[in-house]
């Protein structure tokens, strides 16, 4: 819960940062800041997928199953061609 929270306040932290180098004519400091609002965006999709995943396994285990062995068939398949 607090990641994603950390995620908030490092994409609002990295805007800050990406509007400092623009008013400031750096574009050093606008590069650092808008890399890191972009990561902090990109995390926090990862970690809501991986709850909304978790959350839906937990609901409904069988269908997990199902797309795992799915998934494993479908790498095994990818994987053993020569």
């Amino acid at each position: 819960m607090f990641d994603k929270t950390t995620d908030k306040l490092n994409e609002a932290a990295g805007t800050a940062r990406e509007l400092y180098g623009r008013h400031s004519n750096r574009p050093d400091e606008e590069l650092k800041g808008v890399a890191k609002k972009y990561a902090s965006q990109a995390s926090y999709a990862v970690r809501d997928a991986t709850d909304n995943v978790r959350d839906q396994v937990s609901s409904n285990p069988i269908a997990g199953l199902a797309v795992a062995a799915a998934v494993g068939v479908v790498f095994g398949f990818l994987l053993g061609r020569k």
